[in-house]
C-alpha cells in the first residue's frame, strides 16, 4: 500500500462533528486529505499536509464524501417506459406497476439480470455513489427473491430482503397465506444473503400488522428493519419503524405531527426519496419540517424502473434544496453522511481519519455547485477505497 496526498483542494467536506462551526459540513478551505491503503488518514490545511508517495493536484476544485445511496432496487428487467408516458399525461401512481417489473424480472437469467445490475452500478458510480443498499422485491417467489439477493450480494454488503414488496399475483385472493410464505420459506431461503429486511407498509400492498409480521420474523433471522413507509397516505409505517427501531423509515410524504416527534426522538432515520416525487408528481416530504424537529434525514435515490428511474444522487440532492426546503449544506450532508446513518455505518459518509477512502472530486469550487447546477455533470473524479476508479 502507498499514501497519496490530494492537495489544493478549494472546499473539503468533511462531515466531521469536531469542525461543524457554521455548517453540518465540517468544511476546511484550502485543504488537503491524505489516503493511506483504502483509508484516509490525514485532513487539514494544505500548507501542513505531510509527505506521501504519490500526490494529486485537485486544481481548486471540491471534494466530498462519496454518495451514499441507502435506498435503491436494481435488481430488476424490464422497463416501464409506458407507464411513465401516460402517468405524465394524466393518470396516477399506484402500487400496481410493480407486477409489470415482476413479470419481467421472473422471465430474466441470472446473467440478464447481473447485467442490468452492474450497468445502473457503473452508471451511479460516475455520478459519485461509492456505497449504495439495494433490494430484492421484483421475483416474489422463493427462487426468485433468493436469486435477487445472491446476484446483489456480489456487489454490496448493504442487501435487503424486499419480499414483502406488494402481494405477488399467485396469492391475489390470500394475501395472508403470502405474507406467511414471506415470514417462513422465502425467509429462510433469504436470510442468508441479506442485512436487512422491508417491506412496503401501505394502502394496496402490506398494512400495520402485515408489516410488523414481517419485519419481527425477519428480526428472529437477524436481519435489520427498514420499512417503505408513508409515501401514498398518512399510514401506521412510520410509527411501526420506530416502534422497531428501524434504521430508517422511507419515503416520509404523508406525516402527522405525532410521526415527526417519533423520528426526532428515535434512531430511525427519515430517508427521502425526492426522485419519486418528481417521477409521479406526488407532493414533495417536508424535510425543513423534519429538520426542525431534530429528525436525521438522508437523501437516496430509490433507483427503481418504476417510480423513480434516476441513479443520480447529485439529481435528488438539487431536487431537496429546490423543494425540500434543505439548504445546500443540509442536503450533501443528507445525501453522504444522512445516508450513512440510515445503514447504521460510521465508516463512510465522511472524510475523516480511520473512515474508507471514498471519495468525490468536482469539476467545482464548492459543493453548492450540486444544486446551484443542476443536471450539470460535475464529477471530474471518484475514489472509492482508495483507488481511484473514474
Amino acid at each position: 500500500m502507498s499514501s497519496t496526498l490530494i492537495t489544493d483542494i478549494a472546499t473539503l467536506v468533511t462531515n466531521d462533528p469536531s469542525l461543524e462551526r457554521d455548517s453540518p459540513l465540517g468544511l476546511i478551505r484550502d485543504a488537503a486529505v491524505v489516503i493511506d491503503g483504502d483509508h484516509v488518514v490525514w485532513t487539514g490545511e494544505a500548507s501542513k499536509a505531510p509527505a506521501t508517495d504519490n500526490r494529486v493536484d485537485a486544481g481548486g476544485r471540491a471534494v466530498l464524501p462519496g454518495f451514499v445511496d441507502s435506498h435503491s432496487h436494481l435488481v430488476f428487467a424490464g422497463d416501464r417506459t409506458e407507464e411513465f408516458n401516460a402517468r405524465m399525461s394524466g393518470r396516477p401512481y399506484s402500487a400496481g406497476g410493480i407486477r409489470t417489473t415482476v413479470a419481467a424480472t421472473r422471465a430474466a437469467t441470472d446473467a440478464e439480470l447481473e447485467a442490468n445490475l452492474t450497468r445502473y452500478l457503473a452508471e451511479a458510480l460516475r455520478q459519485g455513489t461509492t456505497t449504495f443498499e439495494t433490494k430484492s422485491g421484483y421475483g416474489l417467489t422463493v427462487a426468485d427473491e433468493s436469486r435477487a439477493l445472491r446476484l446483489a450480494a456480489r456487489h454490496t454488503d448493504e442487501v435487503t430482503y424486499l419480499g414483502a414488496h406488494i402481494v405477488a399475483p399467485e396469492f391475489a385472493d390470500d394475501p395472508a397465506a403470502y405474507v406467511d410464505l414471506v415470514t417462513g420459506e422465502m425467509l429462510d431461503a433469504c436470510a442468508p444473503h441479506a442485512r436487512w429486511i422491508d417491506v412496503f407498509c401501505e394502502k394496496g400492498a402490506f398494512d400495520g400488522d402485515q408489516a410488523r409480521a414481517v419485519l419481527t420474523a425477519g428480526r428472529a433471522r437477524g436481519l435489520h428493519p427498514r420499512i417503505h413507509a408513508n409515501q401514498l397516505t398518512h399510514g401506521p409505517g412510520v410509527q411501526l419503524a420506530v416502534e422497531v427501531d428501524a434504521a430508517s423509515a422511507d419515503h416520509c410524504t404523508h406525516l402527522t405531527d405525532a410521526d415527526v416527534d417519533a423520528l426526532a426522538n428515535s434512531r430511525t432515520v427519515a430517508t427521502l426519496l425526492p426522485g419519486a416525487e418528481f417521477s409521479t408528481r406526488a407532493a414533495w416530504p417536508d424535510a425543513r419540517r423534519l429538520l426542525d424537529a431534530g429528525a436525521t434525514v438522508a437523501l437516496s435515490t430509490d433507483c427503481n424502473p418504476g417510480s423513480s428511474f434516476t441513479s443520480s444522487v447529485a439529481f435528488c440532492v438539487a431536487l431537496a434544496v429546490r423543494d425540500m426546503g434543505m439548504s445546500p449544506d443540509e442536503a450533501v450532508w443528507s445525501a453522504t453522511a444522512g445516508g450513512a446513518a440510515a445503514l447504521r455505518r460510521t465508516d463512510v459518509g465522511r472524510i475523516a481519519p480511520g473512515a474508507r477512502a471514498d471519495l468525490v472530486l468536482l469539476e467545482a469550487p464548492s459543493h453548492v455547485h450540486l444544486a446551484y447546477r443542476p443536471g450539470v455533470p460535475l464529477v471530474a473524479g471518484v475514489w472509492r477505497r482508495g483507488a481511484r476508479l473514474v
